[in-house]
């Protein structure tokens, strides 16, 4: 396999090369260092040409500037670019669905500019698969999709909290999101989970048999969590280490009356789910436990406990109150801060040192990063059974499942391992050999370029097997046409359109095709068979309301067009308003759809002063668009011919200068006025005559087929 190009998608969070962010709410957690550490080891492999890492530009003042950075470099072969969308603010990722077709129509404009499109596509969280099936549909590129969480999973558990699914919707979105990660299922190539367990809940899904589903377990930076006794760290000043050693003692011991005891570690963002405050029980109502070790939580990176997000501070204030209850002062240490990226190692081995254990009680843990990074450092574990740590600690075998509710299976197991000196040292080495043996990166990585190569082979013959390719990708330049009375005239076997069928269908890949009619696009599909017109790239229907891309012998809409036209237009109210007018007759349902609302002129009498009074307030929100005297069309104020043209040449890139467009009647007036080289053809109709002649606006003496190739020759756009 020749080296490719990747992309990872992972739109939601903070993602940036130094300083990650974890703990600072509930969209910066593992999922953030393992698409960061995802990247950094792809870059690293020989059959990788660039890894380009996807995700929002954020310029907040009340954040780190790098998130506002375009690019950002990491390497000769990885780098971070962020894509503008939902404006500048950081937001949470619920507040992003709505967004998303902007993010990929800004993705697609961003590949094209910078002559970067991908061979593979790597989508992370719902948000993202939804991006990568619009891309892999547009561009015609293969996907895979890592969940790290599954909407069915936490519609269930919010609906197990008392919350109705009303609730649950305006808050999660979770209709979107289902939608999403269903479509994510059957479109991606295949899905990495972490565990098998994983899968089962996968098995909520209706679209499940038609996924091709992968257990493949995240990968633990060795180079970083280094086991407790090294200390000549791969690549790094042993200075640096003693030095981070020094602060993290400085976080934890302030804390502490007796700092010299062995630590229970405890490292999480605050969330009800993960339980720490059955830790806190199980530590301040056993007096052994005590007198044996501190206990020592690290919730997330907080400042101010007011200003976080309801509920972390819920879970903060509980462990300060749990502290005062059972008067853990000077044996509970819970620091406000630590970096995340160059100390969470550091924590570990600090706690190993002392012979300590890290606790992860979570109720549910779909993988469990923070077992491997714990046992990499060789700090043994007491963990919940709950998910994937009955998997990793089976394999791993450094430390003890329990039931995370049961206080007595927890007190047992973090005496057990503390007091027994043979068996602390069993767990430590055995989680250092085997976390390298079966959580490396470089076997994680490995494996899945195998699946990779497998899967860019299928997705060749599925791509060789269609009747066309999407050439939207490749476009630089490109032609829109009216269809009816410009690329077809009443004389069905018209010469003009063999001959402009046979310049048209063997043109290159570069040169896109698009007609632009004002007839619905199953009208426009049998128009193009009837008269065997070139097979287009695209349409643009119903005046402009409607985007649909080809693909082999189907269409499917535009989405992000679609959503933009949706706003500030109020269909049913601007109807009902128009339907009192008697010169005015609805088209039949054919001509509806739900960005433009059509009538007939009764009698051919048109009185747009009244059309303007009864619209009243919406008269500015919509366009009101005549043509051939007879049909009157009302589309939102955004949509139109011209309109949509100007959208499809930004998102792909293709240049004003090489957009030709031709057409005959007043719904073409836009189209080609705003073109850079416009055609009308010779048989164009009175409301056109005021169009004259210019340098980028051509009238054909010839009409209909003929017109237009005799415009596409006068501006060198063919031979």
């Amino acid at each position: 396999m020749d080296p490719i190009r990747i992309v990872l998608i992972n739109i939601h969070g903070l993602i940036k090369s130094s300083g990650l962010e974890i703990g600072r709410d509930a969209d910066n957690g593992g999922q953030t260092r393992y698409v960061y550490e995802l990247a950094e080891y792809l870059s690293r492999h020989p059959e990788v040409k660039q890894v380009h890492l996807f995700t929002r530009l954020i310029d907040d003042p009340k954040l780190d500037p790098s998130y506002s950075l375009p690019v950002e470099i990491i390497n000769d072969k990885l780098d971070i670019r962020r894509i503008p969308f939902a404006g500048k603010k950081y937001r949470m990722k619920e507040e992003l669905w709505d967004h998303l077709d902007e993010f990929v129509g800004n993705s697609i404009k961003y590949l094209k500019e910078n002559d970067i499109i991908p061979n593979w596509i790597h989508s992370h969280y719902g948000d993202a698969g939804y991006a990568a099936c619009e891309l892999s549909t547009l561009l015609k590129l293969p996907f895979a999709h890592t969940g790290h969480s599954l909407g069915i999973a936490k519609k269930n558990k919010v609906r197990a909290l008392g919350l109705t699914d009303e609730e649950g919707e305006r808050k999660f979105k979770f209709s979107k999101r289902l939608r999403a990660e269903n479509r994510t299922i059957e479109a991606s190539s295949f899905i990495i989970t972490s565990t098998t367990q994983e899968i089962e809940t996968y098995k909520l899904y209706d679209s499940f048999k038609q996924g091709n589903f992968k257990t493949l377990a995240p990968g633990v930076d060795t180079e970083k969590f280094t086991p407790y006794y090294q200390t000549n760290l791969p690549g790094e000043d042993v200075e640096a280490e003693i030095q981070r050693k020094y602060w993290v003692g400085e976080y934890i011991e302030k804390f502490l009356s007796q700092p010299h005891k062995p630590c229970i570690l405890a490292l999480s963002r605050p969330d009800r789910r993960k339980n720490l405050h059955t830790l806190i029980d199980v530590f301040g109502k056993d007096k052994e436990l005590q007198s044996l070790a501190n206990l020592v939580i690290f919730a997330g990176i907080r400042k101010d406990i007011e200003k976080m997000a309801e509920n972390e501070r819920e879970v903060l204030v509980q462990i300060l109150l749990q502290m005062d209850k059972y008067d853990l002062y000077g044996r509970l240490a819970i620091p406000k801060k630590h970096d995340v990226e160059n100390e969470v190692a550091t924590i570990y081995r600090y706690c190993a040192e002392k012979r300590g254990v890290f606790a992860n009680l979570t109720l549910h843990e779909n993988f469990g990063l923070t077992l491997i990074e714990s046992a990499s450092c060789g700090l043994p574990v007491v963990s919940t059974k709950n998910g994937g740590p009955s998997e990793i600690i089976p394999k791993c075998k450094n430390g003890i499942l329990v039931d995370p509710l049961n206080f007595t299976e927890i007190k047992n197991a973090i005496i057990k391992i503390m007091t027994d000196e043979q068996l602390w040292r069993d767990y430590s080495d055995s989680g250092i050999l085997n976390t390298q043996k079966y959580y490396s990166w470089e076997r994680h990585v490995n494996q899945y370029m195998q699946w990779v190569e497998i899967a860019l082979q299928t997705f060749d013959k599925i791509r060789d097997g269609m009747p066309t390719d999407v050439r939207m990708k490749n476009a630089k330049k490109l032609l829109v046409s009216d269809i009816d009375g410009t690329m077809i005239s009443d004389e069905l076997d018209d010469p003009g359109l063999k001959d402009l069928r046979e310049v048209l269908d063997n043109r290159g890949n570069e040169f896109a095709l698009a007609y632009a009619s004002g007839r619905s696009v199953r009208l426009v599909r049998e128009v193009i068979l009837s008269h065997r017109l070139p097979r287009p790239d695209f349409l643009i229907c119903a005046v402009g309301s409607q985007i649909y891309y080809r693909r082999g012998d189907e269409y499917f809409i535009d989405k992000g067009w679609s959503r933009y036209l949706d706003r500030n237009w109020k269909r049913d109210e601007i109807k009902k308003r128009l339907d009192h007018l008697q010169f005015l007759e609805l088209q039949e349902a054919e001509g509806q759809n739900p960005h433009k609302i059509s009538y007939y002129l009764k009698d051919k009498i048109w009185k747009p002063d009244q059309v303007d009074t009864i619209l009243g307030k919406f008269r500015n929100q919509v366009s009101v668009i005549m043509s051939h005297d007879r049909f009157l069309d009302i589309l939102p104020r955004r949509a139109s011919k011209g309109k949509a043209l100007r959208y499809i040449c930004k998102k792909w890139s293709i240049p004003y200068s090489k957009l030709y467009t031709a057409g005959d009647s007043g719904n073409d007036h836009d189209m080609l006025e705003g073109s850079g080289n416009a055609i009308i053809v010779g048989n164009s109709a009175p409301e056109l005559d005021h169009l004259k002649p210019a340098k980028n606006l051509y009238r054909a003496e010839s009409f209909a087929a003929a017109g237009v190739l005799e415009g596409l020759k006068h501006f060198g756009a063919v031979d």
